[in-house]
């Protein structure tokens, strides 16, 4: 039997693949594309960084402006990650619900990330506010420069998490030899089953 004809296996590589992610900025993992549909209807499609994954709870963790409006689409909303990982030739398709959290919760969370990390979150705008020339966004004050800890603390009101609780896992295989796919579900209690590629 090949490694790919295991459906256990293959649903523990895919999550192996997601904690890596999640771990490990050089991983293509760690920016997976995260879709949305907005208030009116729209697909939105954004790149963002893959900061946790975990399998025990079937979640995974990104962070966000609180201010950007994609906050209102995703929470409480369904969504779709799609990640693709080059040198194992496995595109992973995820559906999950999201929820965005700003509360205490996330101080832990705030405090695990750098100061440089922490900057972005001292944009003068939300995201998506139309601006008069390119900018960063942020004061001039601190462009380029790597903030204190008094400096970026009030940058912690814009930063939020978000979850996504998955329910569901596509996992494609593209060889040579012939792809496979396979498709796991949490109302089937992620036993998967076999989808032609």
């Amino acid at each position: 039997m090949r490694p790919d004809d295991d459906l256990p296996a293959i649903l523990a590589h895919a999550w192996t693949l997601l904690v890596r992610g999640g771990a490990d900025r050089k991983s293509p993992i760690h920016t997976p594309v995260i879709a949305s549909v907005d208030a009116d209807g729209l697909p939105q499609a954004r790149v963002m960084v893959l900061r946790k994954a975990d399998p025990a709870t079937s979640t995974l963790r990104l962070h966000t402006d609180a201010r950007s409006p994609k906050v209102a689409q995703l929470d409480g909303k369904p969504v779709a990650v799609l990640a693709y990982h080059p040198a194992e030739q496995v595109q992973l398709r995820i559906t999950g619900t999201a929820r965005i959290l700003t509360d205490d919760v996330v101080d832990g969370y705030w405090d695990q990330s750098t100061p440089f990390a922490r900057r972005c979150y001292l944009a003068e705008h939300p995201p998506g506010t139309p601006l008069p020339g390119p900018s960063s966004g942020l004061p001039a004050w601190i462009e380029g420069q790597q903030p204190t800890l008094d400096q970026i603390a009030p940058a912690r009101a814009n930063f939020a998490t978000l979850w996504i609780e998955v329910t569901a896992i596509d996992w494609l295989h593209l060889a040579n030899s012939g792809h496979r796919r396979a498709v796991f579900r949490s109302t089937s209690d992620w036993a998967g089953e076999w989808v032609a590629p």
